[in-house]
């Protein structure tokens, strides 16, 4: 796969609801804002971080994931 074709895997969106402290939420887009940085540009990034510290291994977007909870094989074993 082409370094394109994986840009094109990450430019698509899927929404994420989540429940939260309406202060720790102020106090999150207050640092966000001080790096110039959107909410949602530092949750990506802290998902992709959690990805790669649990797989031990650089996030891929071209990569096909496992399903929740599905036995994850792999394929250098």
């Amino acid at each position: 796969m082409t370094s394109a074709s994986a840009a094109k895997l990450e430019e698509r969106t899927a929404r994420l609801t989540i429940l939260i402290d309406p202060r720790k939420k102020a106090a999150f887009e207050r640092l966000c804002a001080e790096e110039d940085l959107t909410p949602s540009q530092v949750v990506r990034r802290m998902i992709r971080e959690y990805i790669e510290q649990r797989t031990g291994r650089p996030w891929d977007p071209a990569e096909e994931q496992a399903p929740s909870g599905a036995a994850r094989v792999d394929p250098h074993r």
